[in-house]
């Protein structure tokens, strides 16, 4: 069935929304696709690419594997991936000049904002298996939210921007886009390559984007089949350590701290926790407008049985 002109427009703003985020240190990326329902969408698709690529790279030249690797590409959703990548880019780069100067000024109310949209956004994966949590499960989640913790409680270092540098950087952030929790923008703060990265974004640094880019590609190409195979074959576990990520990655977004992790004494606590609030209150809205519908659809979709007078 052909898709409106809406329905591409939506892509791009869901995907918009993703990009804006990985700009802010401490909000995933992630996270963000999570609650705007994209990210089964773009972790199977980016796999099909990666194994269609792979196949073209390897086994067309030898004579074989063509079909395969059509096959793969046929098997990603382009109509909702193109304009998901566009807008990501897109907003990625208007959020970096635009919107992190905005946040770094009003750090507090910023951080306590993504401190209630990932709060509220635990639910998304500790409920998206369907299965029954046992107790070995909160142990797991437990254990993997602890590392995150410890993680996104060190202080920022300085790494030079060397390209060899600046190159595993981008592998390892990029990593971090899909895992919800982890922030891309948080690792290179950690690594003291936030700031260069911004700056060379806003200055247009070819030569730096371009290192940057090619480690994202490379880190993007061999995290994500591991993600997707997980996702495929061990979706429930996946999901268990991915909520113990996210649980343990608010550390990261605690309002009272100073930009080397050290937490500082409560301030403005009314307007700090009020948009805290709010931001969990956004993200349970769109939960419980996307479960409207879907309830919506599958009572479209339900055969109707004809009734005889």
């Amino acid at each position: 069935m052909p898709k409106s002109v809406g329905s591409y427009i939506f892509n791009a703003v869901r995907g918009g929304a993703v990009g804006a985020t990985e700009a802010l240190p401490g909000i995933s990326g992630g996270t963000v696709a999570l609650i705007v329902g994209l990210y089964d969408k773009l972790i199977g698709g980016a796999g099909h690419m990666v194994s269609g690529i792979k196949r073209y790279v390897t086994d067309v030249p030898r004579g074989r594997g063509k079909a395969r690797a059509q096959e793969q590409f046929r098997q990603v959703d382009w109509s909702v991936l193109i304009p998901a990548l566009i807008g990501m880019v897109v907003c990625l780069g208007l959020a970096a000049v635009l919107l992190a100067p905005l946040v770094e000024t009003y750090v507090q109310y910023a951080y306590a904002l993504f401190f209630g949209l990932v709060l509220a956004c635990l639910w998304i994966p500790y409920s998206g298996s369907g299965r029954k949590w046992r107790a070995w499960h909160y142990l797991l989640a437990l254990v993997f939210a602890v590392g995150a913790f410890l993680l996104t409680g060190l202080p920022g270092a300085n790494l030079p921007a060397h390209p060899v540098v600046v190159f595993f950087a981008a592998a390892v952030a990029i990593c971090a886009l899909v895992l919800p929790g982890l922030s891309g923008s948080f690792i290179l703060l950690v690594l003291g390559l936030y700031e260069p990265t911004i700056g060379a974004v806003g200055d247009m640094d070819i030569a730096y984007l371009s290192v940057f880019a090619l480690g994202m590609i490379t880190g993007l190409a061999l995290f994500v089949k591991v993600l997707q195979y997980l996702l495929e074959n061990f979706h429930h576990i996946t999901l268990v350590v991915l909520t113990g990520l996210m649980a343990g990655s608010l550390r990261a977004l605690w309002p009272w701290q100073t930009e080397d992790r050290v937490v500082l004494a409560p301030t403005d606590v009314p307007l700090t926790v009020g948009f805290a609030v709010f931001g969990f209150v956004v993200v349970v809205a769109a939960m419980v407008w996307e479960h409207r519908k879907k309830a919506r659809m599958e009572e479209n979709e339900r055969p109707q049985v004809p009734t005889h007078v």
